[in-house]
């Protein structure tokens, strides 16, 4: 049991800490409310004096958890009232759930359609300028639960950008509570140092990409710790509704799905009327029940989709997701290595056929960590969770700073650091939004160089040189 000190009790005997916490609340107001994306060198001064405030205040307090939570609570709420600065995707996430309210359904129609028909939803100029041309010339990618989100967020009094932006982020909030609250007895019934969840609850980056930047991956990381936890409580019915809800916040958890496998597989089975275990049955019912949890998560994404559900839909959604996998370079690492040497042999950008490519490859790797590795435990299948995504990661195209938000959170399930390296260096790719060294406002590969030169490093350092030498 943590020791839980009085308010008092803290600041006596905790002056350090409430030193450093005082100081990240003054580098997060400044942050929130007095940076500007183009102010690189502010930018990457504030981050990082951040992540040292953080690793400070996690180290003084000794891990009591009352403070630390404070402190988590404290930070998140110095957001509430600031507009994001350094993403325009609640712009749209804005018009999706106005779309709603107004009895449209958002999947059928682009921004720009709507703006070109006219329309009664508040706001709309304002909305359609700020989320840009490529948001409002593409329909929307985000699945039905997270549309629920953007509705809510939207039903906060006010009537205004902003009102819809402090509702939207209380719901965020909530589910880093809630991901504080599930993580810790994960870990506690792991057996597992239970502090370990500040590593993501008080990690900068996860409160400036969540909480300030407004992305809905929290939501997403909040239903898929609930899950493992009560996939470990053998509660897997119940687990498989709340991992529906994970895909249905983002899709990416679709791609998890095969490591169950030998979760439900590799268990066995005890004869309840002699107590001897018998592999056959175990396996039987093992496959049954994994079955069972497929269909679950099936037929609940289904009811959530069922809503929205048209030919039209169909279309529009699948083209979509086409184009934000397919069509798109960011802050890629290992693509971007294939496409120079494209580049070198055809003198074109070969895109089209790397992107057949490359997803390929990640399909096996997710089938080889299903089929070779032995889930059968959280720890182990979370690391499986933590390597596949790493590697999917590594093999996109692109690869936004929020995305990574779910490594940081598995990687406290497993001894891997290196997604915590990469949440502190992340921060150099928000220079290539800004087009940093380039006359072009393109992207600096430079910076995107220095970038995976440190997280490879560290990458195989944990995951293959370290194993071999056995420190």
């Amino acid at each position: 049991m943590i020791p839980m000190l009085g308010l008092s009790n803290i600041l006596k005997h905790k002056k350090t800490t409430i030193a450093y916490i005082l100081i990240s609340c003054i580098l997060y107001l400044w942050f929130a409310y007095n940076l500007q994306r183009t102010e690189a060198l502010k930018l990457i001064l504030l981050y990082v004096a951040l992540f040292v405030c953080a690793s400070q205040i996690i180290k003084t307090s000794g891990f009591y958890f009352r403070i630390l939570v404070i402190a988590a609570i404290l930070f998140r709420l110095l957001f509430l009232f600031a507009i994001p600065n350094l993403s325009q995707d609640f712009y749209r996430f804005i018009w999706d759930g106005q779309m709603l309210l107004e009895g449209f359904n958002p999947y059928l129609y682009t921004p720009d359609q709507v703006i070109q028909w006219g329309t009664s939803i508040p706001l709309a100029n304002e909305l359609y300028s700020g989320m840009g041309s490529l948001s409002s010339s593409h329909f929307t990618n985000y699945p039905p639960l997270n549309q629920i989100c953007f509705v809510l967020g939207n039903l906060f009094p006010g009537k205004s950008i902003l009102s819809s932006v402090i509702g939207m982020r209380l719901i965020i909030i909530a589910a880093d509570l809630g991901t504080l609250y599930f993580g810790k007895k994960l870990l506690e019934r792991l057996k597992l140092p239970s502090n370990r969840i500040f590593w993501y609850i008080l990690n900068p980056f996860i409160i400036i990409e969540l909480t300030g930047n407004l992305h809905f991956e929290g939501v997403m990381i909040f239903f898929l710790v609930w899950s493992l936890y009560l996939l470990h409580s053998k509660k897997w019915k119940s687990a498989a509704v709340l991992l529906a809800c994970s895909i249905s916040i983002k899709l990416i958890p679709l791609m998890l799905l095969p490591l169950f496998l030998r979760w439900f597989t590799s268990t066995k089975f005890s004869n309840q009327n002699d107590n001897i275990l018998i592999q056959v049955k175990g396996d039987k019912l093992g496959i049954t029940k994994l079955i069972s949890f497929y269909s679950i998560i099936g037929v609940t994404l289904l009811l959530f989709f069922l809503p929205f559900f048209s030919m039209k839909f169909i279309d529009n959604y699948s083209e979509t997701v086409g184009l934000w996998f397919g069509n798109f370079e960011f802050n890629a690492s290992i693509y971007y290595l294939i496409r120079a040497i494209g580049y070198s042999i055809t003198g074109y950008n070969e895109i089209a056929i790397i992107t057949k490519i490359l997803p390929v490859v990640s399909v096996l790797i997710i089938l080889g960590f299903s089929l070779f590795k032995k889930n059968n435990s959280i720890p182990k299948l979370a690391s499986s969770i933590l390597l596949v995504f790493t590697l999917y990661l590594f093999l996109s195209t692109t690869v936004h700073p929020w995305y990574i938000t779910t490594l940081v959170m598995i990687c406290v399930f497993t001894n891997y650091k290196y997604p915590l390296i990469w949440s502190l260096i992340i921060i150099v790719s928000y220079l290539s939004y800004l087009g940093i060294g380039t006359a072009d406002k393109s992207e600096n590969l430079w910076v995107i160089a220095l970038e995976y030169s440190i997280v490879f490093s560290a990458f195989i350092w944990e995951v293959i040189l370290k194993k071999k030498i056995k420190i």
